[in-house]
This record gives structure tokens, sequence and C-alpha cells, in this order.
């Protein structure tokens, strides 16, 4: 995966957030992480207080976002997200430790980019490579 392409982690656990690092290291992904330890830190992130995107040009970025968070959960940030047409181009992938298939319907139909149950597998390493590369570069400011 290209060097500027940032990789946020939605993920309330410090000890997930620390196995997907891991993993992502063993895998020789050295991209930057950014931990953001709740869905509404997540948003301060991409969001400023009056609603701008505040994600800086020069970098490109995908989301890995657990559902089960405090505040506000994992749904409603992907939500928010693939709500705002000028997000487009950000990646989510829904990292969690649920199977469930109505989990997986709704986060599908929020339009998620991918669905990985926790622990990050060979099959999700190359799900986050994928998408990480399909990831349009910005030809000029919003």
């Amino acid at each position: 995966m290209e060097a500027d392409v940032v990789i946020l982690i939605g993920e309330d656990d410090r000890g997930h957030f620390i196995l997907i690092k891991h993993a992502l290291r063993n895998a020789k992904i050295f991209n930057e992480l950014v931990w953001l330890c709740d869905g509404q830190e997540a948003l301060d992130f991409i969001y400023t207080p009056d609603g701008e995107i505040k994600l800086p040009e020069d970098k490109r970025y995908m989301l890995l976002l657990d559902i089960r968070m405090p505040k506000i959960d994992g749904v409603e940030v992907l939500e928010e997200i693939k709500d705002d047409v000028r997000l487009k181009d950000l990646p989510v992938i829904m990292v969690t430790s649920s199977d469930n298939p109505d989990n997986v319907r709704l986060c599908t139909r929020l339009g998620c980019d991918g669905y990985i149950v926790k622990p990050l597998d060979e099959e999700a390493i190359a799900l986050i490579r994928r998408l990480g590369a399909a990831i349009p570069r910005k030809e000029h400011s919003r």
C-alpha cells in the first residue's frame, strides 16, 4: 500500500487496536496509523465543529471501524460518512467481533466497503491492501 494512505482505526478496546496494528505490521503494512478510541473521536478527527472536512489534502485515508463503541457507535459513524458526498472516496471497513448477519446486512446497506470479523486474517489484509490501493489521489482542493 502506498505510504500516503493513513489508516484510521476506530476501536474502543486498546488491546484490539494493538492486535490490529500488529497484524498490519506483520503483513508489512507500515502506513501511518491513527487510533480513534470512540465514534465521537472518529467524527471529530474528520470534521470541524462547523461540519467542514479537516482531513489534510496531501494524504489519503481509509477507516477501519468497530461497530460497538462508546459515545457514537460505528454504525452511526459509517452512516454519517457515507451520507457525505465529500467523503465518497473514503473507504470504510467494518472490523468487529460480530458476525451477526443483521449487522453485516445493515453495514453493507449503509455503504461499508468491507466487513471483517476479528482477528485480521490474510483475506482481511488483502481487502485492506486492495481498497488502500484504489483510493484516488486528490487532484484539486475541495
